[in-house]
């Protein structure tokens, strides 16, 4: 594999492939931190990839007190979906079941965005006539009484149309152990990029796909070629000194957000080096012809 050596990692002559989804974000408050993030965590819970999931979905940071709109505990929440009617369906369904029901919690939305989805709206219904609106500097909420009191939601979230993903880094070491260490710095160097999330569990997929199946009616399918119980049977891309791929996949709000996390993952992995971390840095593409986001991998070594 040809690639360009930085601290001893190699890097692949390559790209990561993204396409345009659509993108939703909601701040979450309750009385204490535990709370917020307890809602955060369910209502984020199973959204890794739309293969299989209505959407994907992440915590893009913790609020401060002094940075939410009720002056409590808070996480921004972002839900990236193909669709506008895709990210409302599925925004209406997780605020309902895991934040609407969880104690203390309040909900607003993230931004204006390019269009407006029900949801406060859409929730106001479960107060069976008994919930009252209210508008705060030109914004409209539902008081909807719940049993420890009510619960606080917009009526109305923000859409934005462009964002992107499929951000991604194949991170490749010796074994599970050192490939781990790597992607665990990566993922952490992730997490302070603004507007980015890993929507996979603790950012890191193990089972990198490919398009299509020798099954039929399978979309995707293990991407044979990294996967090194294979290498004697597959065209493999994988070195004898490779024994374990791990995966980091990124959206992002903007293009920019997603270049710039992969940047803060990659520099972050070669930092490490070698010996106790990744031997060699890749990512994941179908050809150039799934999506129109492309980061090459040279264009964003430090």
């Amino acid at each position: 594999m040809q690639g360009i050596v930085r601290n001893g990692v190699r890097i692949d002559e390559s790209f990561a492939e993204a396409f345009p989804m659509a993108a939703t974000g909601l701040i979450v408050t309750a009385p204490t931190r535990k709370w917020a993030n307890q809602a955060a965590a369910t209502a984020t819970g199973y959204a890794t990839s739309v293969i299989g999931c209505d959407c994907e979905a992440g915590v893009d940071c913790e609020l401060s007190e002094e940075e939410t709109p009720d002056g409590r505990p808070g996480v921004r929440l972002l839900f990236f979906a193909f669709s506008t009617k895709g990210a409302e369906k599925a925004l209406v369904n997780r605020v309902g079941q895991c934040i609407l029901t969880c104690p203390g919690t309040a909900l607003y939305s993230a931004f204006d965005g390019d269009v407006k989805i029900k949801v406060g709206d859409s929730m106001r219904q479960f107060g069976d006539k008994w919930q009252m609106s209210k508008a705060i500097d030109g914004r409209r909420f539902w008081r909807v009484p719940v049993m420890d009191g009510e619960f606080f939601v917009e009526s109305q979230v923000g859409v934005l149309k462009k964002c992107v993903g499929g951000g991604n880094l194949l991170i490749m070491g010796a074994d599970w152990e050192s490939t781990m260490r790597a992607t665990e710095v990566g993922v952490e160097a992730i997490n302070a990029v603004p507007d980015a999330i890993m929507p996979f569990p603790g950012g890191i997929v193990r089972s990198g796909s490919k398009v299509g199946s020798q099954y039929k009616g399978m979309s995707a399918s293990t991407n044979d070629a990294y996967c090194p119980t294979l290498k004697g049977v597959t065209k493999t891309a994988l070195e004898d000194d490779i024994g374990c791929t791990l995966e980091i996949v990124i959206d992002g709000l903007t293009d920019e957000a997603v270049r710039v996390a992969m940047r803060a993952g990659l520099k972050a992995i070669i930092d490490m080096g070698p010996e106790k971390g990744a031997k060699r840095v890749g990512a994941g593409n179908y050809g150039g012809k799934l999506g129109p986001f492309h980061y090459h991998l040279k264009d964003l070594l430090p």
